[in-house]
């Protein structure tokens, strides 16, 4: 079953984050609480962990796009 992994509010006022880095590329395996991505807002660069276990089936944004929140970022199988 695939989940769509969107872009996290990561602060109460977040609107959009920066995509620093990807940790994973399409096709490696992921685990669930693993480092996905670095994400870099107003304040500060954080990691994100990955909300399930499984195969990054599909990357849509590339490291250096800004996107807002709830933005889809990548497909998780």
């Amino acid at each position: 079953m695939a989940t769509e992994f969107k872009m996290p509010m990561l602060g109460e006022v977040m609107e959009e984050g920066h995509i620093v880095a990807w940790h994973k590329k399409e096709g490696d395996t992921v685990a669930k609480g693993e480092s996905l991505m670095d994400v870099e807002t107003d304040k500060a660069t954080m990691e994100v962990e990955s909300p399930v276990s499984g195969v990054v089936k599909q990357i849509l944004v590339k490291e250096g796009e800004t996107v807002a929140v709830n933005t889809l970022l990548a497909v998780i199988e």
